[in-house]
């Protein structure tokens, strides 16, 4: 007669099963373990609720795709940046082609997800993608042709490293004049689009590692804490210490008089 399995050595056993197949699992044992593993049970129909409303929210996130795709078109850039607000470092954007029904779940608005999530979903996002690539536009050029342009700048770059170059391009509320592809505006599209927001991603932590790589030379700034934002702390160090050739003139003017 075999030995029966304890609660723990069950939950070890039902770990790399999907949830479907956990929760048919224990529900085939629950007669010789009542109560004790109704908490179990419990657990796993919460993790199949939560997994299907975030079924729900990435099929939601896919749907200007879908109708792109039904247009006949077939690669879709996603175009979306990071870098516009901090007082020092570069803009930096991130164009990214999706295949065609790609899953990734957790995919959202970078500023919605943590870095640790970031960093996760940068790694799987950039091993799916068709095609993926960066621009970036420095602190001495933000300086000379303002943000928005040196923004631009940016997601043209990106768009035109691009291999194979996309069919149709969705990008945040900005329009590139000097890109002739089909442009479709998304008002908050980091949200509402998984191509923007798998860009809004890789943008993000493409910066970040930059930022962080930077803060080296300039340790008394901060900048792997906030960024090259404009914290209490880092204009407090600015005041201190004056600017470093990483910080934009024109952004930190008012806090070097």
């Amino acid at each position: 007669m075999s030995r029966k399995l304890t609660l723990r050595e069950i939950e070890e056993k039902i770990k790399g099963l999907d949830i479907d197949d956990a929760l048919n699992y224990l529900h085939s044992v629950e007669p010789g373990f009542g109560n004790s593993i109704k908490r179990l049970i419990s657990k796993y129909e919460k993790k199949k609720e939560s997994m299907a409303k975030e079924i729900a929210r990435i099929d939601a996130m896919y749907a200007y795709e879908r109708k792109a795709y039904e247009k006949g078109y077939r690669y879709i850039a996603g175009v979306d940046e990071a870098g516009r607000g901090p007082l020092a470092g570069p803009v930096v954007a991130a164009a990214v082609i999706l295949p065609d029904n790609v899953c990734i779940y957790g995919l959202n608005d970078s500023k919605k997800l943590t870095p640790k999530q970031r960093d996760s979903l940068y790694d799987e996002i950039t091993e799916k993608a068709v095609s993926f690539s960066i621009g970036i536009v420095d602190e001495k050029q933000i300086d000379s042709i303002n943000i928005l342009n040196a923004t631009k700048t940016a997601m043209e770059k990106a768009i035109s490293s691009l291999k194979p170059q996309p069919d149709i391009i969705f990008i945040d509320a900005v329009e590139l004049e000097n890109i002739k592809i089909e442009q479709v505006p998304i008002v908050k599209g980091d949200s509402k689009s998984i191509s923007i927001a798998a860009a809004s991603i890789v943008a993000k932590v493409t910066r970040d590692r930059l930022i962080d790589e930077l803060d080296q030379f300039y340790p008394q700034y901060g900048f792997k804490k906030h960024k090259g934002y404009g914290t209490k702390e880092h204009i407090k160090a600015i005041k201190k210490y004056g600017i470093c050739p990483i910080h934009r003139v024109s952004f930190t003017k008012k806090f070097t008089l």
